[in-house]
């Protein structure tokens, strides 16, 4: 079944702290990870092949001092650093609008900048420009320094564009609110009235979005942030249009021309046109389709669909309540035994919450919303390198069965979970030693939780892998992506923020 290459337990005393005393054994149910010597005679007329066990790698110091370690590796991630430079861009355009109108800008200038960063916000929300930008950084040949493809790699936090275009929008059409107060005070007529008072709408639902979405409440009240986004995201959207046309009516009476003019020459209009198209897009896949149950265990079930065939690398948001909830889960083919062709896709639920243990406690068929255009995620990465180190703890080891069954990188694989055949299923371990027959499995308890940030580096440095990639709660995901690249080894785990 799988290789085991780590101490009991816990790694504690001189190797926890990165001492090596001696090469550890490998504990082998499967086939083995040592290399072979050549044959020798015992002396009986038999011949036997010794193995050589793998040293253990001695885990190195992590680089800088503590304070730029924090700095660099925790506090200034992609993310924000995308936030930043995005917030700075439109900070930059603000005050040249400033200087060049005198501290008095024009109201359309600024409804634009609203206009073109809500735009930017809502696009990296769309299923095909997001798999796009995926296909564009993940294109590179391997002959590219691995600095570089280690940075394409990030691609996956796109979700600082989201946010960062979002929160700017939000500014600029507080400044537009406020020009559209100032214009109505001097020339209070009805279209100005509306306009302004539809300004003042849109921006009491962007504030609620953008309170709603502070990474503290999203995860604390996370159902509420989802039905806060949905529909005040639809009320401002709607709220736009009636904004955008009576904006247009007050331009058009200043410029003494057709409203239709106004519209198709502003750059406001062009921007409303494709966020709204963005998100229509999406709703207009929304379907009800056959799922078929395989419980694994009281602790996880897979749910199959038969409706399409799925490549590997996409992901698929799932619901029984399309207006209030959704969850997203990463697809893996299926395939058929004869003829092993993909005849329909499945999803590993694991028992994390209300919803979750409800697919858990129906065993039998039955329909769930399905929505958007399947999606890239953070493993469809992993083509960048050469060879990975690919790490899951309990059920994550779902979205890494895509990984696994797609081929495409050599890897190694470190997973850790409780009673592994028992909760998971036996088809589902033996989908893991088939991608990798030396597979470290941890069986959490028998042995207890490992030394994970150790046990892992073991594998980058057996297989001299050029990054690792994990799939785990936040905590563990933290540790391991701290752990491996304060020691120079790249390392990504989803963004559970953006």
């Amino acid at each position: 079944m799988a290789i085991d290459r780590s101490e009991k337990g816990r790694a504690t005393g001189p190797q926890a702290q990165g001492v090596d005393l001696a090469p550890m054994p490998i504990v082998a149910t499967g086939p083995s990870t040592g290399t072979t010597t050549p044959s020798i005679n015992s002396g009986k007329g038999v011949e036997e092949k010794v193995e050589r066990v793998p040293e253990r790698a001695v885990l190195p110091n992590q680089l800088g001092t503590e304070l730029s370690r924090q700095v660099r590796y925790k506090y200034a991630s992609s993310y924000r650093k995308i936030f930043g430079v995005i917030f700075t861009i439109n900070c930059a355009v603000f005050i040249s609008l400033m200087v060049n109108a005198n501290g008095n800008p024009n109201s359309r200038e600024v409804g634009n900048a609203a206009s073109a960063n809500l735009m930017v916000s809502i696009l990296f929300r769309q299923e095909e420009f997001v798999n796009l930008c995926y296909e564009i950084f993940t294109c590179v040949p391997h002959s590219l320094p691995l600095y570089i493809r280690k940075r394409l790699a990030k691609v996956f936090h796109y979700g600082g564009c989201h946010s960062g275009a979002g929160t700017a929008a939000v500014v600029w059409y507080i400044l537009y609110t406020v020009l559209a107060t100032k214009e109505w005070i001097d020339e209070p007529l009805t279209d100005v009235l509306v306009n302004m008072v539809t300004s003042w709408v849109l921006v009491s639902m962007f504030l609620i979005i953008l309170t709603s979405a502070h990474p503290n409440l999203r995860r604390r009240f996370h159902d509420y942030f989802e039905a806060f986004h949905r529909f005040a995201g639809w009320t401002a959207l709607t709220t736009f249009w009636i904004h955008n046309i009576f904006s247009a009516r007050v331009t058009a009476r200043q410029w003494d021309t057709s409203l239709g003019y106004v519209l198709v020459s502003s750059p406001n209009f062009w921007f409303i046109c494709i966020s709204t198209s963005c998100t229509i897009a999406s709703w207009s896949r929304l379907r009800h389709r056959t799922v078929y149950p395989e419980k694994l265990s009281d602790h996880a079930t897979r749910l199959h669909f038969k409706y399409r065939g799925m490549a590997p690398f996409y992901g698929l948001k799932i619901s029984d309540k399309p207006l209030t909830e959704w969850h997203a889960f990463a697809t893996i083919p299926d395939t058929d035994p004869e003829s092993g062709k993909i005849n329909g896709f499945s999803v590993v639920v694991s028992n994390a919450g209300d919803w979750t243990k409800k697919q858990i406690m129906k065993p039998q068929e039955r329909k769930l919303w399905v929505r958007g255009a399947p999606l890239h995620g953070l493993l469809y990465t992993s083509k960048l390198f050469r060879r990975i180190v690919v790490v899951a703890t309990g059920s994550g080891i779902g979205p890494c069965l895509s990984l696994l069954f797609a081929d495409v990188t050599p890897r190694r694989v470190f997973w850790s979970t409780r009673d592994p055949v028992a909760t998971y299923g036996p088809g589902v371990v033996a989908e893991v030693t088939r991608a990798d027959p030396n597979a470290v499995i941890w069986n959490t308890h028998e042995r207890g939780y490992p030394d994970i940030v150790r046990e892992v580096y073991q594998l980058v440095h057996e297989s001299d892998a050029e990054a690792v990639f994990i799939i785990s709660n936040p905590k563990v995901t933290e540790k391991v992506v701290y752990g491996m690249t304060s020691r120079g080894v790249p390392a990504y785990g989803a963004i559970f923020d953006s």
